[in-house]
């Protein structure tokens, strides 16, 4: 077989399994994938209408986030919702990491991610937040896009491999993915002042706006999961 079929059958293969990824992700979200329940990697396929290989490959990296435990001889499972105290934990891990992110990122920004940041607030803006029949997907993907370029910005492999195994928007919005959105508009009139601190050149300021936002998020979690 010639290199070059070789390369595009392996790209083929990455495609999809990021696209078999991305669903799952979405399932474990909005609760179609229920907390704790076993996740039979044939039954996938068959469902999926897929070969099990881009199941497998999903999983295992499902499993690097938390999203999905996997134990010796039983297979994968669903992970447990977090507890109050685990999302605290990990709200407090994301308010000493994306501050630092932001600082970062602020100081080697470009046009282009200023208007990408801009784009994701636009996206934000227009995504659906109720608990109707629509789903919370555009919202969920435009919130961690903007923390995301955020954390690639930063210019720092491994703090955005942290800030990448937190999972910290997956954990989060599967507590609350069948809800809807309560705080929509302080999410994205707290990501204007980022923005606008990194705009303005300003990296103190845009790290205190992240850490402020953070924080905002953690509360506004915390009271949100005792209401349920």
């Amino acid at each position: 077989m010639a290199i070059g079929s070789t390369i595009r059958g392996a790209s083929k293969r990455q495609v999809l399994a990021d696209h078999v990824y991305d669903d799952l992700m979405l399932a474990l979200v909005d609760g179609r994938l229920e907390a704790d329940s076993p996740l039979n990697i044939d039954a996938l396929a068959r469902e999926m209408e897929i070969s099990p290989t881009p199941i497998r490959e999903a999983l295992a990296r499902l499993e690097s986030t938390g999203l999905v435990v996997r134990a010796a001889l039983r297979g994968y499972r669903v992970a447990p919702l977090f507890t109050i105290d685990e999302l605290n934990e990990l709200m407090e891990a994301r308010e000493l990491l994306e501050p630092e992110n932001t600082f970062r990122a602020c100081g080697l920004a470009s046009a282009r991610l200023l208007d990408e940041l801009e784009r994701s607030i636009t996206d934000l803006r227009e995504a659906p937040v109720d608990r109707g029949g629509e789903s919370i997907k555009p919202y969920w993907e435009a919130d961690e896009r903007f923390h995301r370029l955020i954390a690639e910005g930063a210019g720092n492999r491994f703090l955005l491999a942290a800030y990448t195994a937190l999972g910290g928007h997956v954990q989060r919005f599967r507590l609350f993915g069948g809800l809807g959105v309560s705080d929509a508009s302080h999410a994205i009139a707290e990501h204007g002042l980022i923005l606008a601190a990194m705009r303005a050149g300003n990296a103190e300021l845009a790290r205190k706006t992240m850490h402020d936002h953070i924080c905002g998020v953690r509360l506004r979690s915390i009271a949100d999961s005792q209401q349920q």
